[in-house]
């Protein structure tokens, strides 16, 4: 499958793990809409992707990603002129930080983050709708919106306190302080810390453990079942969801070939197509209010 041509990031693609690099190092590959719109298309294409197994996304350079690009000056916020000022039919332009978390979480694959600098901003919030964060010592994370003038974006008002719980999210969005890897690690933000050199090799070692000898189609259908029921009012909910995943997918041949490898002792080799094969009832949620 050939993958579009990129401006702004690095698509490289090798023996199942795709590794996608925020590429504007001179910027601290600070997030402009060009880089935006280029990682919604990655996402686009690294799910059509059968030969993807799992994603890690990380960034050139000495950086992660230093946030919004502010080149714009101190109008980079006021969306008044786009939006215009009709009061009777007030409009609001969506975030396109939010945009992009949106579609990460709802990828089909796995996505780890390989955390190497600085990420603040959007360049961290960004990082919440992936599966796991890895992160190099030389990081350090902010969430400086207060610090702008602004408040925390890209649906981190619902990831952050998911991820590290509502009193460390409120504190460290409340003072927009930079704080370094290890204390994003003691609160649980980042799985783990590794030097510099390490973070890659750790990064890919974990991808493989999701790809090797485990079904593509549960893999990318538990990563919509355990996000999703993040939401979920009652455990009910997710006995529904259960009961139905496990009927679909165990009528197909993956589970077929998972029982079958398991019996006969040998490693399975299973041919699941996650862009066209997922369980017919994915997806089972409700429409969300913007096209």
């Amino acid at each position: 499958m050939t993958a579009p041509d990129f401006e702004h990031i690095i698509l490289d693609i090798e023996d199942g793990i795709a590794t996608v690099t925020l590429n504007r190092p001179d910027k601290l590959n600070a997030l402009n809409e060009p880089m935006r719109r280029e990682l919604m298309t990655v996402l686009d294409h690294t799910d059509a992707n059968d030969d993807v197994r799992a994603v890690i996304w990380t960034g050139a350079g000495r950086g992660y990603c230093a946030g919004a690009d502010l080149s714009g000056g101190s109008g980079t916020f006021d969306y008044s002129a786009s939006v215009g000022d009709d009061s009777d039919k007030p409009r609001v332009q969506r975030d396109g930080g939010g945009r992009l978390t949106l579609r990460i979480y709802d990828s089909i694959k796995p996505i780890i983050g390989a955390i190497n600098g600085a990420a603040v901003g959007v360049g961290v919030t960004m990082t919440l709708p992936m599966d796991i964060r890895l992160a190099s010592t030389d990081a350090k994370f902010g969430f400086v919106f207060a610090r702008r003038g602004i408040v925390p974006e890209a649906c981190s008002s619902w990831f952050l306190p998911r991820v590290v719980g509502i009193s460390r999210a409120l504190e460290w969005t409340y003072s927009g302080r930079v704080f370094p890897a290890a204390e994003a690690h003691d609160a649980g933000l980042v799985r783990s810390l590794h030097a510099p050199d390490e973070l890659l090799p750790a990064a890919r070692e974990l991808a493989r453990s999701f790809a090797d000898e485990t079904s593509p189609l549960s893999v990318s259908t538990a990563r919509q079942m355990l996000w999703r029921m993040l939401g979920a009012d009652h455990p009910m909910e997710a006995h529904k969801v259960d009961s139905r995943m496990v009927q679909e997918l165990g009528a197909g041949p993956d589970a077929a070939e998972g029982v079958a490898s398991f019996l006969e002792k040998r490693p399975a080799h299973f041919q699941g197509k996650p862009s066209s094969q997922l369980p017919p009832s994915v997806p089972w949620w409700d429409e969300r209010p913007f096209e």
